[in-house]
């Protein structure tokens, strides 16, 4: 009997220790996360390594919400690139970054000016045409996403109807993995 209370004893103290160990773990995990949601909300820089995906769209983010929109693109094309190598991202943020993509595509095509004969600057016709293609790409991912279909539909009234896309050299601001139009 007494050799028994021992063995319940021991296994108790084990258990008891590995809850104590989980618990601390965890609440260091909250504690990281408190500290990366805080510096997202105040605009900081993360620098947590566990954290690089997020560190990576905040980056992206705040590019595009200061008007520098062709780094916001390229980020969030990096942030694709990253995490299909990682498989981290699921089908719902893998259509938030296309959505994002294409916002920063569509108010880049706003901002460039017109031509002198009124018609729209090339810049922004291939910025328009490629946030048409991140917008459906969203949408392919993710057809629920109302903000995606709203802004396509924004896009499709502003480019005029007759608009041809001039050929383009490579730039930072094609997006080569985005596929033309939806399968």
């Amino acid at each position: 009997m007494e050799k028994h209370l021992k063995i319940r004893n021991t296994l108790v103290g084990v258990m008891l220790l590995a809850g104590v160990l989980g618990c601390a773990y965890t609440l260091h995990q909250l504690q990281q996360a408190q500290a990366v949601n805080q510096a997202l909300r105040s605009g900081g820089e993360i620098n947590n390594e566990d954290y690089a995906l997020q560190r990576k769209f905040a980056e992206a983010y705040f590019q595009g919400a200061a008007n520098n929109y062709k780094h916001a693109v390229q980020n969030y094309s990096q942030l694709l690139e990253s995490a299909d190598k990682q498989g981290k991202f699921s089908q719902e943020e893998r259509a938030q970054i296309y959505f994002n993509i294409g916002n920063n595509l569509f108010r880049s095509g706003l901002i460039r000016l017109v031509n002198p004969d009124g018609e729209l600057q090339d810049e922004a016709k291939y910025a328009y045409a490629q946030g048409m293609v991140a917008y459906e790409q969203a949408l392919r991912l993710a057809p629920e996403l109302k903000a995606a279909k709203f802004n396509l539909s924004l896009l499709h009234a502003v480019i005029p109807h007759n608009m041809q896309i001039a050929k383009r050299e490579q730039s930072g601001m094609e997006l080569s993995n985005l596929p033309i139009g939806l399968p």
